[in-house]
């Protein structure tokens, strides 16, 4: 397992010598173009997309651009251990321009033999109470080929029968559920123009277990244990090698948002003192 200050970061795993995270800027197209820059970060202080890239704080105007800043900053190595790393960000002069509110935001990452745990938390170190979104963006390797081929699907531990897909204009929740993709109330199949109209992003979803398959192999690549997150995007470059599975507590502003931050769904409150912990688990095979 391997982390960096940058981003509290997750950028390595490697299983009998084998890699399962996808590799940012080494990972590169026939035309040396990287795919995606990053690994697997964090999203905070809100996930997906603000309308105008704006919010309306106290009655003041804040840009935070998607995902927030939290991946773009330069956290402290709280623990670091062979199977324990973890990073806390803290507010200050520059999060405060964008984002009025004192917190600590803690990355740890906990390896238990193949398994890997991911653990967030908040802590509202302000005096008022703090409205934030959460999410996380790990990014897993796949062979390219398999991809183009279509060997790879996600399937759910069990039917499906409840989950909504959200439907997507410019990065902003539209009004109405995209087309469901599930088959069998089960398999979602991937393939290189999966994602040519952006990520899939799945609510309502009873069973929180999900797992990575290949046709081609008959082999298991992942699964995600992601109880207790509400949404899970689903997100790849068209024909990239790598594919995101996203647990969420909240997502993209709606397109007929209001810009008022404490009114975007989902929204988790802190009071003064008070934290926020939560957790998911990815457990890997070769």
């Amino acid at each position: 397992m391997t982390t960096t200050n940058f981003g509290g970061e997750l950028i390595s795993f490697k299983l009998e010598g084998i890699e399962k995270i996808h590799q940012g800027e080494e990972a590169r197209d026939e035309n040396g173009k990287v795919y995606w820059k990053r690994h697997a970060p964090v999203l905070f202080p809100i996930v997906g997309k603000l309308k105008r890239n704006q919010t309306i704080i106290n009655g003041r105007t804040f840009e935070i651009m998607q995902h927030g800043f939290a991946r773009d900053m330069q956290y402290e190595p709280v623990t670091k251990l062979d199977n324990f790393h973890s990073y806390v960000l803290r507010s200050n002069k520059y999060t405060m321009a964008r984002y009025p509110y004192e917190f600590e935001l803690y990355n740890t990452y906990r390896q238990e033999e193949n398994k890997l745990i991911f653990i967030y938390k908040v802590i509202n170190t302000g005096k008022s109470n703090m409205p934030f979104g959460l999410g996380a963006h790990p990014a897993f390797k796949i062979d390219q080929d398999d991809l183009i081929r279509g060997n790879y699907y996600l399937e759910f531990e069990e039917e499906e029968t409840r989950a909504h897909f959200l439907y997507l204009i410019d990065g902003l929740v539209g009004t109405e559920y995209a087309k469901n993709k599930l088959e069998r109330n089960k398999i979602i199949t991937l393939d290189e123009h999966t994602f040519d109209n952006d990520a899939i992003i799945v609510k309502g979803i009873q069973n929180k277990k999900i797992s990575l398959k290949n046709r081609r192999t008959h082999k298991k690549i992942l699964t995600m244990d992601f109880t207790d997150w509400p949404y899970l995007g689903i997100w790849s470059k068209p024909g990239a090698p790598f594919i995101c599975l996203e647990p969420w507590m909240s997502t993209a502003d709606r397109i007929n948002s209001t810009n008022i931050f404490v009114k975007k769904p989902d929204m988790l409150v802190l009071a003064p003192g008070e934290e926020f912990e939560n957790k998911f688990s990815v457990e890997f095979f070769n």
